[in-house]
């Protein structure tokens, strides 16, 4: 362990090796620096929004700000059904999960069942908690 703490830092640093909690203590004022960084973004980008909306432009010496509009194509599956039939629809389909809860809870699935078929995929990811609270 301490070999790879050595690695991990002696590419930012000269040889200096940290401890798990001087490690830690890094990333904790890492993540809170980018996480104001970003906070401060997406505000100044939503008042840049809203002013580009009322149609006014907004320009640097580097940079123009312009609204770039995205679409994402879906395909309602009352009509997918009556065009390409139960056995494409049933293909293509997908479980929402909410919904598909919602149903148990309403009674229209059976809940066992349902937590039978559930498959759950395991994520590690790091998560720093305030000691004081």
């Amino acid at each position: 362990m301490r070999r790879i703490l050595s690695a991990m830092t002696s590419a930012g640093s000269d040889d200096q090796t940290l401890d798990l909690p001087a490690l830690l203590e890094r990333y904790a004022m890492l993540r809170d620096t980018l996480m104001g960084l970003e906070a401060e973004r997406d505000e100044l980008a939503a008042q840049i929004k809203t002013a580009l909306l009322s149609g006014a432009q907004a320009e640097t010496e580097l940079y123009r700000a312009t609204l770039k509009v995205s679409r994402r194509v879906d395909y309602p599956i009352d009509r997918f059904r009556e065009a390409f039939g139960d056995a494409a629809a049933l293909e293509v389909a997908t479980v929402d999960r909410k919904k598909a809860e919602a149903l148990a809870k309403a009674g229209d699935l059976d809940p066992e069942q349902l937590r039978e078929l559930a498959v759950v995929r395991e994520v590690q990811a790091l998560v720093l908690q305030p000691k004081t609270i």
